[in-house]
């Protein structure tokens, strides 16, 4: 699995948002989405409005996260307005397998989400469903967190699971990567990287993907 990176708009100026998702469209893989309701998480960002204005303008495919309560109900509707992967996250899911295999049938990749503190193992059966696990590397909600170096053993453990299955499964981290921290996470597992402020609160965010990229490649051998 060749190393991602998935910028998060999080971080970008939200009165020029075409312009910001243009900015990384050169050297990204996605344009990772927020998608925070002030209820799942204090903090409230972008819609499916947001989603489909994007989708249209920008070329990046999007790849949404929900920290939302009742994904279940509201996942599909980001994939059917042409989201290229859309990720809910396990302690909101009522209904995950239902939820996951809807998202797949719109035509979206799939993902499961796990806070720091949820156990992976409780979780392992659901790999078959899934076409990404994202691992948050700090507690979700705002931006610009330090990254949560106790989540290492976890992303070392979910690329096992994932190395056993027969699934092929993207295990993405989301929080606080940066340069300093993004060899730590790629030398444990991971493969798809979310970069808010390390990419956007860089004066050229194009190149800081690449290096970014670069830094992830080595450190995953």
């Amino acid at each position: 699995m060749a190393i991602q990176i998935s910028p998060s708009i999080l971080s970008a100026d939200f009165t020029h948002l075409a312009e910001e998702a243009e900015a990384v469209a050169r050297s990204a893989d996605w344009l990772h989405v927020d998608v925070m309701d002030n209820h799942f998480v204090p903090n409230l960002t972008l819609g499916l409005p947001v989603v489909e204005a994007l989708r249209a303008s920008a070329s990046l495919p999007l790849d949404c996260h929900l920290m939302i309560e009742d994904p279940d109900r509201w996942a599909p509707a980001y994939a059917e307005a042409g989201a290229g992967s859309v990720t809910i996250h396990a302690e909101a899911a009522k209904a995950p397998v239902r939820t996951l295999r809807t998202i797949r049938s719109a035509g979206a990749r799939a993902g499961l989400a796990l806070n720091p503190a949820t156990a992976l193992d409780s979780y392992s059966d659901l790999l078959p469903e899934l076409d990404m696990l994202l691992l948050m590397t700090v507690e979700p909600g705002f931006g610009g967190q330090k990254f949560l170096d106790i989540v290492l053993p976890k992303i070392r453990r979910a690329r096992e699971l994932v190395r056993n299955s027969d699934a092929d499964i993207w295990l993405q981290v989301d929080g606080g990567v940066s340069a300093e921290t993004i060899e730590r996470a790629a030398e444990a597992g991971a493969d798809v990287f979310v970069a808010g402020s390390a990419v956007y609160g860089a004066q050229d965010p194009g190149y800081a993907v690449d290096a970014l990229r670069a830094q992830a490649e080595k450190a995953a051998g």
